[in-house]
């Protein structure tokens, strides 16, 4: 008897307890990438499309990039190591930093022309207006009267 295929939710459940396993084996070694930062939320509308919100705390807006192809946003930049002063020493140390990079495939067409970005407290938002060929058509009846 065969087995289903594995799902993509099974492989990232196994790429991140091995991730896990090797952080907490491996002296030292600290995640630089991490799959979960940052935090994204993204949702859909009729009318403003696909609006997508991404926490960056301490991330300036030179240190983000943005790309959109065909039907995939791609979020990455960098978080720059916060400093402490000469002599200081860490006790915890939980905030990560370093490279990031997010994608995921857009649920609609956008039009690329009118996409817009801010970053204000540390949230950035990504405004993706949805294609027109995409709308929905109201369509009129007509009678023959």
């Amino acid at each position: 008897m065969f087995r289903d295929p594995i799902s993509w939710r099974d492989l990232n459940r196994l790429r991140h307890d091995m991730d896990r396993l090797f952080e907490s084996t491996i002296p030292g070694r600290t995640r630089q990438r991490s799959s979960k930062f940052p935090a994204i939320n993204v949702w859909t509308s009729q009318d403003d499309g696909i609006i997508v919100t991404a926490e960056l705390p301490g991330v300036r807006p030179d240190e983000i990039d943005i790309s959109l192809t065909v039907d995939t946003l791609v979020l990455s930049g960098n978080r720059s190591m916060e400093g402490i002063e000469e002599g200081a020493q860490y006790h915890r140390r939980e905030r990560t930093h370093g490279e990031f990079s997010r994608s995921f495939q857009l649920p609609c067409p956008v039009n690329k022309d009118k996409v817009e970005a801010k970053l204000e407290q540390g949230i950035l938002q990504i405004t993706l207006p949805r294609a027109e060929s995409d709308k929905p058509k109201q369509i009129l009846v007509n009678t023959n009267s």
